[in-house]
């Protein structure tokens, strides 16, 4: 219950099954229908965030499909013909249908090089699986307008940039670059080699006035139910916590990220940063 703090924020939308697709990503995002049409999405280089696939089909289309999503490290969820029907516009998804981004995604690289260029040392938002694009959009607009240099997702188990992300945003996507990653710990060692250190919000953590907030820093929110996972927070460097003087004890996880993150910009403000 550690994580209960920043973790009772409004959930996206549950899945009924292993393997489910919530109905409302579906509307949230480009759809593409039909086997052609997914792999010539591919083949443009039109960036997509997932497919799903209907379970048993194996045909060479399909494969073809399913190969396309390999090499880009796209994920693929086999769901039923039922639940393809549901999700389908127009009748004809032939056993697949993708969802394709509402914006391009940047790399970890973009950022760094962004503070480069701004004199400043980095600051990022990393993101332990957000499902909710409401809270998505929400972060990414605090993180543009606390100075921060990007937002990094993981690519599984996490809302992707769907229309409703860049909605919520109020336009913050058109200016911060956001990155999606496969391994958010690897990401988080690879980054500390950059001399950037990593802050979580836990309740059980250090009271965030009391730390030290300065300098390289990468502040990491976690899910919307369960907070930041457990791996994830091995590798963070320090745990903050948000005072509480109300009568319940949690908060939104985009409102706990910007209550962190305006604590670090006052800090670095103060450290001349």
């Amino acid at each position: 219950m550690r994580e209960k703090q920043f973790g009772r924020g409004r959930r996206a939308e549950k899945e009924e099954r292993p393997g489910a697709v919530p109905r409302k990503e579906a509307e949230d995002t480009g759809r593409i229908e039909g086997r052609n049409a997914v792999i010539e999405a591919f083949r443009s280089g039109r960036t997509v965030d997932k497919v799903f696939v209907q379970e048993n089909c194996q045909d060479g289309p399909i494969q073809t499909v399913l190969r396309e999503a390999q090499k880009r490290g796209v994920q693929v969820r086999f769901v039923s013909g039922e639940r393809l029907d549901e999700m389908s516009e127009t009748g004809r998804h032939q056993g697949v249908i993708a969802l394709a981004a509402a914006y391009a995604y940047a790399t970890v690289e973009d950022m760094l090089q962004k503070a480069e260029e701004k004199g400043e040392p980095p600051f990022l938002f990393l993101l332990d699986g957000i499902e909710d694009p409401h809270n998505l959009g929400a972060i990414i607009r605090t993180a543009n307008l606390a100075g921060a240099h990007g937002v990094i997702i993981p690519k599984n188990r996490a809302v992707g940039l769907t229309g409703t992300v860049a909605r919520t945003s109020a336009g913050a996507l058109n200016y911060t670059p956001v990155a999606k990653v496969t391994n958010l710990t690897q990401t988080m060692e690879e980054l500390k080699k950059k001399g950037l250190w990593f802050v979580c919000a836990d309740m059980g953590g250090e009271t965030m006035y009391r730390l030290n907030l300065t300098g390289p820093i990468g502040l990491v929110i976690g899910n919307e139910g369960s907070g930041v996972s457990r791996l994830v927070r091995e590798h963070c460097d320090l745990t903050a916590s948000i005072p509480m003087k109300g009568d319940i004890d949690s908060l939104n996880a985009s409102v706990a990220a910007g209550v962190l993150a305006y604590e670090i910009v006052r800090q670095r403000g103060e450290a001349g940063q």
